[in-house]
């Protein structure tokens, strides 16, 4: 068979809102084919009595029962997802592991340093860098039509109650979500590094508002910096929003000219005031993530997944590889360690 008309299999490990998403993804792509999901919970209780592929409580008995899945998407708890990566490339697979890679950086070196023993793909979800809005502002970017960077705000505000932080679920736990940037906010912190570079002297102030009940952590923050290569920044966030979220966006000053980029998932180009520039027609964003009570980031996974098909088949190169997973969780944590 030519290798380019093979379905690359895959199995997904964790079966909630992302998981299912993923599955679904791998349905829908004519390359691949779900071999198998997994979860902690009962078919029934997840709502799966009607899937067709092989279910199973443990990833240990998923990798056992299926030598031929090539593809783990790992879309469990933040806090299990360096563990199961561990797993799956002793398994012999490569992975896709949502956002965050894990919770500390020792712990994506050590993923690191497994996939290049075992010669496997770690593929991050970063999906929002497939928004049309992103690839315009790293375009301007790169190629200094907006000049020199100056200044930077990335702003964050949110919604997240009760209807989120559901009692007894991993949700809100230092341990297994691990805090307000990791769970909600790394996307961006992500589309922050790729556009313009790692961070330094950085100072903080968090409040924990009205989330005491709710979380073991905060749910707000001002954060400052200065941009290594250049310019300063600050991320100003919060998931205190009443009833739902207010905005997702990043301004942008720089010696050409200065943009903003708003909604509430940075979905729109909201300012463009560039020396000698106009404006391009960009291609509509996709919608974000709907979640009932509240909505999240641009549903791009079927970008992602394709990503891993021509990865793998040697048509492309991966959008967010694992030393960029490793930095965006290198700057929360860095940022987290001026909590008093």
């Amino acid at each position: 068979m030519n290798k380019d008309a093979r379905k690359i299999k895959f199995a997904v490990l964790g079966q909630g809102h992302i998981g299912k998403r993923h599955a679904e993804m791998v349905r829908r792509n004519p390359e691949t084919e779900l071999i198998a999901v997994c979860d902690v919970q009962t078919k029934d209780k997840l709502g799966l009595n009607d899937l067709t592929e092989k279910f199973y409580n443990t990833p240990g008995e998923l990798f056992a029962a299926h030598p031929e899945v090539e593809v783990v998407s790992v879309c469990t708890p933040n806090g299990l997802h360096a563990s199961q990566s561990l797993l799956a490339l002793e398994a012999n697979k490569h992975v896709v592991i949502e956002k965050p890679l894990a919770l500390h950086r020792q712990d994506c070196e050590q993923l690191i340093f497994k996939a290049l023993q075992m010669h496997k793909q770690v593929f991050c979800v970063m999906q929002n860098r497939y928004s049309p809005p992103s690839v315009w502002m790293k375009e301007i970017v790169d190629s200094k039509i907006i000049g020199d960077v100056y200044m930077v705000q990335l702003n964050c505000y949110w919604n997240r109650d009760e209807r989120y932080y559901k009692k007894g679920g991993w949700k809100g736990t230092q341990e297994l979500d691990g805090g307000t940037l990791f769970t909600q906010f790394s996307h961006w912190i992500d589309l922050l590094y790729w556009l313009f570079g790692d961070i330094t002297d950085i100072q903080a102030k968090f409040a924990d508002f009205n989330h005491k009940d709710l979380t073991e952590f905060e749910d707000s923050g001002f954060v400052n910096f200065n941009f290594i290569n250049g310019g300063m920044g600050s991320i100003n966030f919060s998931t205190s929003v009443w009833d739902k979220n207010l905005e997702s966006s990043i301004t942008v000053i720089g010696s050409n000219g200065s943009v903003k980029v708003g909604g509430q998932y940075m979905d729109k180009v909201e300012h463009c005031h560039i020396k000698d520039y106009v404006l391009p027609e960009l291609a509509e964003t996709a919608p974000a993530n709907d979640y009932g009570a509240y909505k999240g980031s641009a549903n791009n996974h079927h970008f992602l997944i394709q990503n891993v098909v021509d990865t793998l088949k040697g048509r492309n190169t991966i959008t967010t590889n694992a030393l960029e997973g490793l930095k965006v969780v290198d700057i929360i944590e860095r940022i987290y360690s001026l909590k008093k």
